[in-house]
């Protein structure tokens, strides 16, 4: 193998490059990226760069020197347009095509959007820097109202950030319980509680049916409002819509790589076609700790499936992930929410350590007498030890689950 094309310049391209390098291939390496930043962490974008106290620069990952020590190519700013899987070539938005011994698929998701946005300003999504740049300027202007539909990890994270802003925040969630398929209803009433103990409305169990502007600067029409499904009006300055992501597999049609929910992966990250691999929140893989074939969207992945991607490369046949149970963070309202393991149905959570209503706790979830996740607020150490207790998922369990 001499030559392998990266798709997708994110933290999950740029540890597939860290880790063929370290797993000794020396080869060369062309990282493809739609953006036209270098890689950057994104996680800080719904808090401190939001907030206006990190520049961009405080978001690179990585340095000079590491990226003369990588000696890939980046073509930043060019969008993957195709893949001719059997070739190998990745044809370029501009027309330029790129032909190599391997292809890593690593081009993320997008979030998704809400009809009657289009050409509607003062309406964000969040998921790339230039989305926090422009959501940004918006929040620091002074904008009185900003309402966030959805009251996932984003939103919360969005509505916090504007809350410590001193606007005037409401979330607006469809389901009944906020977070309830991530934790769980019972520990999902706990988490989203962390609205209303900062003074934030939360509307639960309605969707939003429109979306109201008017007429503003010469040729623009700037949101104002929005319509509720139960017929109520919201007046707002700024949405911020945060209802999920869909992952980013559009270029990939007729290709030959299989395509559900994300690009379908074996244990070692590898696709339906032989030399062609996929990581990060684009790719569904079964999980070794849950055994579940899933996407897994968070920072923790990113970095670890590109490590096993390439030894799948380079091994020439799949070898599998180790069995670490997913873990991701949240921090809002000065809280940090943390989950490590898989919330199976019927899981239930047993407090081990403080209480919910101090929100300093912890919370193990027990399902046929097995461990399957740990959930923490504001208890790191704890978590953290017994986040390495965790053990893979019984087969019994995940079968009844």
């Amino acid at each position: 193998m001499k030559s392998i094309t990266v798709v997708g310049a994110s933290l999950a391209g740029l540890s597939t490059v860290r880790a063929l390098r370290e797993q000794g291939y020396d080869g060369s390496i062309t990282v493809v990226g739609e953006e036209r930043h270098q890689p950057y962490d994104r996680p800080p974008l719904s808090k401190g760069f939001l907030k206006g106290e990190l520049d961009a620069d405080a978001l690179a990952l990585g340095s000079p020197d590491e990226y003369t020590d990588l000696a890939a190519q980046w073509l930043l700013g060019e969008r993957a347009l195709r893949l001719d899987a059997a070739a190998r070539s990745v044809t370029l938005a501009g027309g330029r095509e790129l032909r190599s011994d391997a292809v890593v698929i690593a081009t993320g998701a997008s979030p998704r959007t809400i009809p009657g946005t289009d050409g509607l300003t003062g309406v964000h999504t969040l998921r790339t820097l230039d989305d926090a740049v422009a959501l940004r300027a918006d929040l620091l202007d002074g904008v009185p109202r900003v309402v966030v539909i959805g009251a996932g990890f984003i939103g919360a994270e969005v509505a916090s950030t504007a809350h410590a802003l001193g606007l005037d925040v409401t979330v607006v969630e469809a389901a009944e319980v906020p977070l309830e398929r991530a934790l769980g209803r019972d520990m999902g009433l706990v988490c989203s509680s962390l609205h209303s103990d900062h003074g934030v409305r939360l509307l639960c169990g309605t969707g939003v049916s429109a979306l109201i502007g008017h007429a503003g600067q010469p040729g623009e029409r700037r949101v104002t409002g929005m319509r509720l499904a139960d017929g109520r009006l919201l007046p707002a300055d700024v949405v911020v819509v945060g209802v999920g992501v869909r992952p980013a597999t559009d270029w990939l049609a007729g290709s030959g790589v299989a395509v559900e929910d994300g690009v379908v992966c074996d244990a070692g990250c590898g696709t339906s076609i032989p030399g062609v691999v996929a990581v990060g929140d684009v790719a569904r893989c079964p999980n070794p700790f849950t055994g579940r074939h899933a996407r897994i969207e968070h920072w923790t992945s990113a970095t670890e499936q590109p490590r096993t991607a390439a030894r799948t490369l380079l091994a020439g046949r799949p070898t599998a992930a180790p069995a670490q149970p997913p873990y991701f963070w949240s921090d809002q309202y000065q809280a940090r929410i943390q989950l490590a393991g898989h919330v199976a149905v019927g899981a239930e959570p047993q407090l081990v350590e403080g209480d919910f209503d101090s929100r300093s706790f912890v919370a193990v979830y027990q399902r046929a007498g097995h461990a399957v996740a740990v959930l923490a607020m504001n208890q790191p150490k704890l978590f953290n030890r017994l986040r390495r207790s965790l053990t893979p998922i019984p087969e019994a369990v995940v079968s009844h689950a």
